[in-house]
């Protein structure tokens, strides 16, 4: 009885684990769709409106979209180091309950 429930636990973590990493995804995937919202919005203020002296605005869309964008690539990948971290720990010990 007792490893049953051991066992439940582990599949619990497993998929802690993986919900874990898709969010990690679908964060990413939303710092990428902002970074191309404004990188659009500084495209549209060139070419779609013509607005007379533009450039500082168009300029500044556009560091916006890249900040974004760095920001996001680099916090994928710090996150996805913590959550490999978590997942040798569930390792660590499913041994144990599995025999």
């Amino acid at each position: 009885m007792d490893k049953a429930i051991n066992k439940d636990l582990i599949l619990r973590e497993k998929l802690a684990l993986q919900r874990t990493v898709l969010a990690n995804q679908s964060t990413l995937l939303a710092f990428l769709r902002t970074a191309l919202y404004f990188s659009i919005a500084a495209l549209s203020l060139h070419s779609i409106l013509k607005i007379k002296n533009s450039l500082f605005i168009e300029i500044t869309l556009y560091v916006i979209a890249i900040f974004i964008l760095i920001f996001g690539v680099t916090n994928y990948f710090i996150q996805r180091k913590r959550i490999l971290k978590s997942e040798k720990h569930v390792g660590n010990y499913k041994d144990e309950y599995l025999k």
